[in-house]
């Protein structure tokens, strides 16, 4: 069943007579070309979720009723934010879309010292425009209650910023897996509650500099390996969702 975020609280609509318009309107019915009587998911804010059934179609809008609230819940019970240092060709695209699909809360991006892509202010709002629309279409295609926002920062001075507000920071690392570090992630996902914020910093191709290591640490951040191989850019996120996810909630 098809699902759509609905940018308005769940109370500001009549239950049998919500509206649709505009770029939910034509998908449900110029794309998908649903017809009267078939249902969707609607997600609200707040995650609130129900099913509703279309009873009218008008030129510009559709109304639907309805059904029942759905109260399954699909969310991490932690919030995770990936910080990638920015990587090459369409790498953010697909970080985005499938760490979506794994439960991420919020994906940055970060120009890192060893990253080769360089981007104008029009080329990297229009890029987070994109990343933006495919969490989204991410979300609603992996049966979500929100879905992630996408930003991409102009300096490291706004990766500290934002790193200010976590209750725990881990930074990939590829040099702590050639040493042998294999206990930091663990310990970190043990000590993790419900509703903490927990950020995962990556680097780009190039991985992160020795330099930059040492002032994520400065911030707070503990160094981790995701396991004994090194890991492409492209890989260590969904990889850390995956632990985030089988330890808090496939364990609990």
């Amino acid at each position: 069943m098809q699902r759509y975020f609905i940018p308005t609280n769940y109370d500001e609509h009549d239950r049998a007579s919500i509206e649709v318009a505009g770029e939910i309107f034509h998908h449900m019915i110029r794309v998908m070309r649903m017809k009267i009587g078939e249902q969707v998911y609607l997600v609200f804010n707040q995650k609130h979720t129900v099913v509703a059934e279309i009873t009218t179609v008008a030129e510009e809008q559709a109304f639907l009723k309805e059904v029942r609230e759905v109260a399954w819940e699909t969310e991490l019970p932690v919030r995770v934010s990936l910080f990638c240092g920015f990587p090459k060709g369409d790498k953010l695209e697909l970080i985005t879309q499938k760490s979506t699909e794994l439960g991420a809360s919020q994906v940055f991006g970060f120009p890192s010292k060893t990253s080769v892509v360089k981007w104008n202010e029009k080329k990297r709002l229009n890029r987070e425009q994109r990343l933006n629309k495919i969490a989204k279409e991410a979300a609603e295609q992996s049966h979500r209650t929100a879905f992630p926002t996408v930003r991409l920062l102009e300096t490291q001075k706004e990766l500290f910023e934002e790193l200010s507000a976590f209750d725990h920071i881990l930074v990939a690392y590829e040099e702590a897996a050639k040493k042998g570090e294999r206990s930091q992630l663990i310990q970190t996902l043990q000590q993790v509650r419900k509703g903490e914020r927990l950020a995962f910093v990556f680097g780009p191709e190039g991985g992160l500099s020795p330099d930059e290591v040492a002032l994520l640490e400065e911030a707070g951040g503990k160094v981790c390996s995701l396991g004994p191989r090194i890991l492409r850019t492209e890989t260590a996120p969904f990889y850390a969702l995956s632990a985030v996810s089988f330890q808090l909630e496939m364990l609990n």
